[in-house]
């Protein structure tokens, strides 16, 4: 099977698995789709409907969600675009206008998220509704949506991790990668096959999507046994901080601190992670006290 491999295939051989000719894109009429955006675009609508589907089941009207997710969509890519510029800013500082062209990649997920929460804490405030209260609907859908938009990282062949021969390693041709991914550790495991030079590298993208599904399957369950409301949201920015922390750490693709060696979103995983957790307990101190004093009074 190794043999057979070409400069457009991408393999799992450990896993026996190996896939000829994977897209980037695909034509339409002459214009060329890009499967990065139609995969964003399908982890959005499944979100969106995820989060519509828990509204209901919180006694919600789903017309909020649906209304809401406009916003959010507009402002969490302008978001993500403006979170990549600002820790990439010598890619455009001498090419202004190279900010505005999505089409060459640069989005980042963490920019989009913090927009996402923006948005909706600034809507929530216009349409006098609780934000704990949406928020709490809106995440389990968002985690979803991440999971599936990190498949849109897999046909562009990026946000990959090191040099690794574990069950999972995926290979990818040299050729179909951004070279300033690929680390010297990835260079002196450079392999030959048929001609073709490859990267064996841990796939982030898959570890991230499935660490997702294992908090949508938690935030899921828990969601009927919450004590307070925020309380999934708080759930999401530890869990998914948490996942995001190590799993940043073997990327190859940093988004750095400018003037340092730190990298951005990891230091934003780890700060979500704390927050999250001191909240939770301060809140929960609160409402033993409330309880207590209750209890007393009664």
């Amino acid at each position: 099977m190794q043999d057979m491999m070409g400069g457009n295939d991408i393999a799992f051989p450990h896993l026996g698995i190996y896939l000829n000719n994977v897209p980037k894109s695909f034509s339409v009429f002459g214009f060329q789709v890009a499967l990065y955006g139609v995969i964003i675009g399908i982890g959005v609508i499944c979100g969106v409907l995820l989060a519509a589907h828990v509204s209901k089941k919180e006694n919600m009207d789903p017309d909020v969600i649906w209304d809401f997710a406009i916003y959010a969509i507009i402002f969490s890519i302008i978001g993500a675009r403006i979170y990549y510029v600002i820790f990439e800013w010598d890619m455009y500082k001498d090419n202004l206008l190279a900010v505005f062209n999505l089409r060459n990649g640069g989005l980042a997920i963490y920019g989009a998220v913090i927009a996402a929460f923006l948005t909706l804490f600034i809507y929530t405030r216009i349409k006098k509704q609780s934000f704990l209260q949406i928020v709490d609907v809106c995440v389990p859908g968002l985690i979803l949506g991440q999971a599936i938009g990190r498949w849109g990282n897999f046909t562009n062949r990026e946000v990959f991790g090191g040099y690794t021969d574990n069950l999972l390693a995926m290979r990818l041709p040299v050729d179909a990668v951004r070279a300033r991914d690929i680390t010297e550790q990835l260079e002196a495991h450079i392999i030959a096959v048929n001609g073709v030079d490859y990267i064996q590298v841990h796939p982030t993208f898959l570890y991230e999507c499935l660490w997702n599904l294992l908090f949508l399957c938690i935030m899921l369950v828990y969601r009927r046994h919450k004590k307070f409301e925020g309380e999934i949201w708080l759930l999401y920015l530890g869990g998914y901080g948490l996942g995001r922390f190590w799993i940043e750490a073997i990327r190859t693709d940093q988004l750095y601190l400018t003037g340092t060696s730190v990298p951005v979103s990891q230091l934003v995983a780890v700060l979500c992670v704390i927050v999250a957790i001191l909240v939770d307990v301060v809140v929960r101190i609160r409402i033993r006290r409330n309880v207590r004093r209750t209890d007393q009074n009664g």
